[in-house]
């Protein structure tokens, strides 16, 4: 048997019907005659109503979204007890160690929970209270910018 041999199985392919050209489907091509749907390129945009004032134009407008807003990634000093003493934590170690999905713009590090042992971060931000139980602990913390 050679490549050239090989078929599709009888009624697999079936040929697109080519709408406009003769037979069943010809002359106005299932489209109607004249107006805005029979023309090449014709029809509305979506959301468009006929003319109404359209909904999405009727809701109100609540709110305001900041373009500027920086997305900061929080971690907890209770989340940071899975690394071992006296290693040194920055984003790609939170990563690794799985604290953290995705990096945002900037990494902060509040103070809920307990650590009694040494550790030194490498972050963006810090609050003074984790600041204070990690240096209590012995650690050390150096803010990146």
């Amino acid at each position: 048997m050679n490549l050239e041999m090989l078929k599709p199985p009888a009624g697999s392919r079936k040929k697109k019907k080519r709408v406009g050209r003769g037979g069943d489907h010809g002359g106005t091509s299932c489209r109607g005659a004249k107006g805005q749907n029979a023309r090449s390129g014709g029809g509305t945009r979506p959301g468009f109503e006929g003319g109404q004032m359209p909904l999405s134009r009727r809701l109100p407008k609540r709110g305001f979204r900041n373009h500027f807003r920086k997305d900061i990634v929080i971690v907890n000093i209770s989340q940071l007890k899975r690394f071992p003493a006296d290693s040194v934590i920055d984003e790609e170690m939170l990563i690794a160690g799985g604290v953290i999905k995705k990096l945002g713009d900037k990494i902060k590090v509040l103070g809920k929970g307990d650590i009694g042992y040494p550790l030194s971060l490498k972050v963006h931000m810090i609050s003074r209270a984790a600041r204070q139980k990690i240096e209590a602990a012995g650690g050390s913390i150096v803010e990146v910018i």
